[in-house]
């Protein structure tokens, strides 16, 4: 679970594809990555905001179908030449102010952006109005997410003026939008996108393993969250998915808890909710832990219900089972453990209601390129290979719960794993070097491997 806005990426320019061969696109090195192709600025955050739909809120064209992932062209149709306009970083480096890149670092300009992408043509953005104006000339199908804006000034100067227009220039402009589309796309991932999947899924699990291992009571939220950080970037990560959930004692049954900054005592267990991003995939993974590395009588029961439900959880995570499908089960576990640890009675609708109230969030959501993925597909799709997604129920018992035995108030538990949906072979665990076993964390946090 996390919280997260959409992918952030910087797209400053506009440029054309001419039809002919394929091209292969260009992947940086790491260390381009820090040279030539900054994603943050020197805070380490990214510049611009762009939509989930990964367009980058800029027009796309082009005369057959294709697919995109995180801002190339799709499919639309014209009646002249075709040309592909795919919104891109740079700036032409003889637009670009003298001197900045003194500050800010190299540009790859127009000539780079052929290079990186595959496209044929680059313009700068001052072009813009130009290419949209033929685009409209030409009757094609312009495809722009109007309704999620992210650049309000290339919008209000260049698109609002076409847009408002098309109604009575007779010019034959229509307008889709590529959300829905390119958010199916992307909810199968390539070959190429789950071997980014599994490092960054490998990294996290180092991270938290490395992280269990610092752990000692007392010992604040605060250091968890920096050591986390540092293990998973100093194992090859750009940076965090989000911020994660630091969670210790009873602040775990606040599902969003992000401040991070208290002191976890003896005894008491922490709850770390915590991914990476690997080249532009992420990682989502949630493991609760006692601080001192031994789990008390009634933080083990708890923790070991949990357990057994989430692991009936993922067996469920084949081909023509949805999502939702998912969540009645973890419903149902939980109902029925809730039941045997005696922290909820009565009949099957007030078991149902009680595990609601204890577990209130979903089974799990699409994870790829985002942490909450794909918005625009459903949780009653049916799950195909290929897909990933998250699963990660929880008990959170609330230190002021008087109807709850006093042994479990103030504890909170959820486990989250990553899983690919595979053809055949079950479900993959792509964090499943992440410790979840009892014997395990507890031999990890002893300084174990």
């Amino acid at each position: 679970m996390a919280q997260r806005s959409g992918r952030r990426l910087q797209r400053e320019g506009v440029a054309k594809a001419i039809p002919g061969p394929a091209q292969p696109l260009h992947s940086p090195t790491p260390a381009e990555n820090r040279r030539g192709h900054p994603k943050t600025d020197p805070n380490g955050v990214r510049a611009q905001e762009a939509p989930a739909d990964g367009t980058g809120g800029l027009p796309v064209r082009s005369q057959c179908s294709q697919s995109a992932r995180g801002g190339g062209s799709v499919s639309s149709h014209t009646h002249h030449e075709p040309r592909h306009p795919l919104p891109l970083p740079p700036e032409p480096r003889s637009s670009y102010p003298p001197g900045m890149e003194l500050w800010d670092g190299p540009r790859s300009g127009t000539d780079g952006a052929t290079a990186l992408t595959g496209v044929q043509e680059a313009y700068p953005t001052a072009e813009l109005g130009r290419v949209l104006q033929q685009l409209a000339e030409d009757g094609c199908t312009l495809w722009y997410d109007e309704a999620h804006v992210t650049h309000p000034k290339l919008h209000d100067e260049f698109l609002r003026p076409l847009l408002e227009g098309r109604g009575r220039s007779g010019a034959g402009l229509r307008v889709r939008s590529p959300r829905a589309l390119l958010h199916s796309l992307r909810a199968v991932k390539s070959t190429a996108e789950i071997q980014l999947m599994k490092e960054a899924g490998r990294i996290t699990a180092q991270a938290f393993k490395k992280t269990m291992a610092a752990s000692e009571a007392p010992i604040d939220e605060s250091f968890l969250y920096a050591k986390f950080d540092f293990e998973c970037r100093a194992g090859g990560a750009n940076f965090l998915a989000y911020p994660p959930v630091v969670a210790g004692g009873n602040r775990a049954n606040t599902l969003h808890y992000v401040n991070n900054n208290q002191l976890i005592k003896d005894g008491e267990m922490v709850l770390l909710d915590g991914g990476c991003e690997y080249f532009g995939y992420v990682s989502d993974i949630t493991r609760t832990w006692p601080i001192n590395g031994r789990f008390s009588s009634a933080q083990a029961v708890l923790y070991q219900a949990v357990l057994d439900v989430q692991k009936s959880c993922v067996e469920l995570c084949t081909p023509g089972v949805s999502l939702e499908n998912i969540h009645s089960n973890m419903q149902t576990g939980i109902r029925d453990k809730l039941r045997e640890l005696g922290i909820a009675q009565g009949r099957e609708d007030e078991l149902h209601r009680a595990a609601r109230r204890y577990c209130p969030h979903h089974v799990g959501h699409y994870l790829g390129m985002d942490v909450h993925d794909t918005p625009e597909v459903s949780r009653t799709r049916s799950l195909q290979p290929g897909m990933v997604i998250t699963i990660e129920p929880g008990i959170y018992i609330p230190e002021d719960d008087r109807s709850a035995p006093q042994r479990y108030r103030g504890l909170g538990v959820r486990i989250e794993d990553n899983v690919l949906i595979t053809e055949e072979g079950g479900p993959l665990i792509l964090s499943a070097d992440t410790p979840k076993e009892i014997a395990d964390i507890e031999r990890v946090c002893a300084g174990g491997d």
